[in-house]
């Protein structure tokens, strides 16, 4: 199923109209993507002195966050931005080759925007109500790593802290819909990215 960023457009406005009464301190670091970032409600407590800002929208797949980023990146002129998204891609049915497709595009995408921008992607997880897809999700990471790699793109290894010796997710980390990390996944999701950021 391909992305319909029309869906998010209030989610974007409304992001706009916030702007609008009050504009976030340019120059700082921007976490963008799916809803894993948008529910990081500690995001600004957990890197505390680096002027983060939260961009994450809806359930929003790869593609959604390259076509908005001329009006959720660019206005900020951030020093970085940080990347969780693709999940949903392929629970939406995309390949893993499709996924680091549409990754590509936006790591484009934003080098034209933004040049001197840093890049940094987080790796992808599979939730426990997910797991049927985890053999995706490695192959998706796999590829993306090595377009990283090539692309000057940092690659946040965070898989290992969230699961288990087994290489199954740890359920104590998720809230109820088994989807989701709890306030416990973030502060270990943070102490994953934290060492990744530009003071």
């Amino acid at each position: 199923m391909q992305a319909n960023p029309k869906q998010w457009e209030k989610e974007i406005a409304a992001f706009e109209a916030a702007d609008r009464k009050r504009f976030p301190r340019p120059g700082g670091i921007v976490f963008v993507g799916s809803s894993t970032i948008r529910i990081w409600k500690s995001l600004e407590k957990d890197f505390p002195g680096y002027n983060t800002l939260n961009r994450g929208f809806g359930g929003s797949q790869l593609p959604d966050s390259t076509h908005f980023a001329p009006r959720i990146l660019l206005p900020y002129q951030p020093r970085q931005i940080v990347l969780f998204a693709g999940t949903n891609d392929i629970n939406a049915k995309r390949t893993p080759r499709q996924v680091a497709q549409d990754f590509s595009d936006f790591v484009v995408t934003v080098r034209q925007l933004l040049p001197r921008t840093r890049l940094s992607f987080i790796e992808l997880t599979s939730s426990p109500s997910r797991w049927a897809q985890r053999d995706a999700v490695v192959e998706t990471n796999r590829i993306i790593q090595r377009l990283c790699q090539r692309n000057g793109v940092d690659f946040i290894p965070v898989r290992e802290k969230l699961f288990g010796p087994t290489g199954e997710p740890r359920p104590e980390l998720f809230i109820t819909d088994k989807l989701h990390l709890n306030a416990d996944g973030y502060k270990i999701l943070a102490e994953a990215v934290r060492p990744f950021l530009s003071r």
